[in-house]
């Protein structure tokens, strides 16, 4: 959304429930936090109640005459709808209800394009932009020519909505080439760090759980760690030493949200991929949010869609100065569980020994006798591994210590 001087857009929240389970109420709840995110106001949130979403319009002809009449009242200068709305039903509502029509996925956009700094965060935004928008562009003339700015208009890709689709789909063709160049130097990174033996634990976890903070609680990272919901979008590794000189490196990755735009998640693929190739997932939970047992479920689906299975999974169980109980708090899903506020710095060395026994678990003890013509690999274990103790004898170099277990035998070979 944009802010023009003083005024900010001023908004209805519209959803359509189709079942009980729907839980639409508390989608329209995070739906307004998203809002004020973007920078405008909601004034008021109207729930319909059908079989299935209207396919032409998104809400049935009651409704809109309730809506139309509630916009009259309330003065508002735009209409959000809690689902990705289809091109007929973004133009059918539009001329409906005479106003500024969004939904879901368009918020989203706008907060992404805000929150975008670097060269590989605005080209994905821009290439989701524009994937949303090019079947939509009709539909969006109208409406950014009806109120010239707001949730939709802002970030690189504004300008094309004015070009026709030709032009519209060159610009996709040449962001997919840009953004397969920085994946293509993302995969040397991981490469890279593979070759330094190094473990890697991929911070996930659902938006404003506090995965920046933990980062920074742990490394002092010094990235931005606001409460709102998707405040950092760039993925940020940082090194983090544990006792004994063990090393492990901590990747903050984008947050998660229910109903996440398909086109962000296509977007956004080699930055999500951090969690795919990580030997750790550290799965952040807002542990005093009510809702956050239903967070935690689309966050392991949104993981189970990116292919990310069979990584040994702890559970941070963040803002424990802020919930209500921490007895109850489980997750079933996970192999380990840790309570702790990032903010205050409860429980944060509990995390870190729980992390320095799982490292230690992949890790081989060993006791050799190095003779003095191989004594350069006691360094290799200095680098790589834990070096507890050397004593030098008659016969060579008694060396005990630990070892990650993919270098145990090359280490120890006297070849």
């Amino acid at each position: 959304m944009f802010e023009t001087g003083d005024e900010r857009e001023r908004v209805i929240l519209v959803g359509v429930s189709t079942c009980e389970e729907d839980d639409t109420a508390a989608s329209l709840d995070e739906l307004e936090e998203l809002v004020k995110t973007a920078g405008a106001v909601t004034l008021e949130k109207i729930i319909q109640n059908r079989e299935q979403v209207h396919p032409g319009t998104y809400l049935g002809k009651g409704k809109i005459e309730e809506v139309k009449w509630r916009i009259f009242e309330t003065g508002a200068t735009g209409i959000v709808c809690d689902d990705e709305l289809s091109p007929a039903q973004l133009r059918n509502l539009e001329e409906a209800l005479d106003i500024k029509i969004m939904d879901r996925t368009m918020v989203i956009l706008d907060i992404f394009a805000r929150h975008a700094t670097t060269r590989e965060g605005k080209i994905q935004v821009e290439l989701a932009q524009l994937k949303y928008r090019a079947v939509r562009l009709v539909g969006l003339r109208n409406s950014l020519s009806r109120l010239g700015g707001g949730i939709g208009t802002r970030g690189p890709g504004e300008s094309k909505l004015e070009v026709d689709r030709r032009l519209i789909h060159d610009r996709i063709g040449r962001l997919k080439a840009e953004l397969e160049e920085v994946k293509r130097h993302r995969e040397v990174q991981r490469q890279l760090r593979g070759k330094s033996h190094t473990p890697v634990a991929a911070i996930v976890g659902y938006t404003n759980a506090g995965k920046s903070t933990l980062l920074n609680a742990l490394t002092d990272a010094g990235i931005l760690a606001e409460d709102k919901l998707f405040a950092t979008l760039d993925p940020t590794t940082r090194g983090m030493e544990l006792s004994g000189g063990q090393k492990i490196l901590l990747t903050d990755t984008v947050g998660f949200i229910r109903k996440l735009p398909h086109h962000l998640i296509e977007a956004f693929q080699s930055t999500l991929e951090e969690a795919k190739y990580s030997d750790l997932i550290l799965h952040v939970v807002d542990s005093s949010n009510p809702k956050m047992d239903t967070q935690m479920y689309i966050v392991y689906e949104t993981l189970k869609k990116l292919g990310v299975e069979g990584k040994t999974v702890i559970t941070v169980f963040n803002k424990c100065d802020k919930a209500d109980s921490i007895s109850s708090l489980r997750d079933f899903c996970a192999d380990y569980q840790v309570r702790i506020s990032a903010k205050t710095g409860e429980g944060l060395d509990e995390l870190r020994e729980l992390l320095t026994t799982i490292l230690n678990e992949r890790r081989v003890y060993f006791e050799h006798l190095y003779s003095y013509e191989n004594a350069g690999k006691i360094q290799q274990i200095r680098r790589y591994g834990e070096l507890l103790s050397e004593e030098y004898g008659q016969d060579g170099i008694l060396v005990k210590g630990y070892l990650p277990a993919e270098l145990y035998l090359g280490v120890l070979s006297e070849n």
